[in-house]
């Protein structure tokens, strides 16, 4: 396992997270965005649905890290449960009105939700950006119901991407993220906390081809732009976005590859809740 020293403050690092840090589609490009998002989703779609059904625990389904809501969206439209969460008030206001998903402003550990309430917790991409993410898996022990799924999604500092790149891999993202973890690291985590590992998985349509993009050319990236404030036209921004888009595809097949032999940028993990 790796971890950020020195760490920053919690002052210093909120910069990297601006207002509109948050997506929400407005122009062309947004609209293209969305769609793209959309379609690379439902893999996590797929993952998470599997887990509940077989879970067969009653209860929401509660996003930790809920950004704008799509994902939940999602979910929603197939006629699950959902809820939100989000350490951001905008995150939280974007995904009720733009996904009309129900949200709220809170860390996990303070959560609104009575106990044994929640059918299966997700967090996608959140541990690794926590000073203290064995609160967070324990506030999900206390908040899931007997038998409910934890699914869990962080980097893999395991991969191959990170050997052959280096610090130039965008797992690494200092300052950003605090913790990178392997997926034997998790698994620890996880046991102490009181789940067993049900499944992993090493590919992730969404971030790992999208990933590798990134460390190649991270100044295409929407959202690395995003967080750097970039200045560029409407017309700037759509191209670069295709660019992006191009390579994206272009990274695929290495990306399913390092997968297949449990070597992916991404390691996407199912917990039971023990009895």
């Amino acid at each position: 396992m790796i971890r950020l020293h020195p760490r920053p403050t919690p002052e210093e690092i909120a910069q990297y997270y601006p207002a509109d840090y948050w997506f929400a589609p407005d122009d062309d490009a947004d609209r293209l965005e969305e769609i793209y998002r959309r379609f690379v989703l439902r893999d996590h779609v797929r993952f998470v649905r599997r887990a509940v059904e077989s879970s067969r625990a009653q209860g929401p389904i509660l996003d930790v890290g809920c950004g704008g809501g799509l994902f939940l969206h999602m979910l929603a439209e197939r006629g699950l449960p959902v809820v939100g969460l989000d350490f951001s008030l905008d995150a939280a206001v974007l995904s009720w009105r733009v996904n009309g998903v129900p949200a709220v402003c809170a860390t996990l550990s303070q959560a609104p939700f009575p106990s044994e309430s929640c059918a299966a917790v997700t967090m996608f991409h959140v541990l690794e950006h926590l000073y203290d993410p064995v609160s967070y898996i324990e506030a999900a022990h206390r908040l899931l119901k007997p038998g409910g799924r934890l699914i869990v999604q962080v980097p893999n500092a395991a991969c191959w991407q990170f050997l052959l790149l280096g610090e130039n891999w965008t797992g690494v993202d200092v300052p950003r993220h605090l913790y990178d973890f392997r997926a034997s690291d998790l698994e620890v985590l996880l046991g102490d906390c009181g789940f067993d590992v049900v499944r992993q998985k090493y590919f992730s349509l969404r971030d790992n081809p999208a990933g590798m993009a990134t460390s190649l050319a991270p100044s295409l990236d929407p959202m690395v732009r995003r967080v750097r404030r970039t200045r560029e036209t409407p017309r700037i921004r759509l191209f670069k976005d295709l660019v992006y888009f191009g390579l994206v595809v272009c990274c695929l097949p290495f990306t399913l590859i390092e997968a297949a032999c449990r070597a992916g940028s991404t390691v996407m993990v199912e917990a039971r809740k023990k009895a």
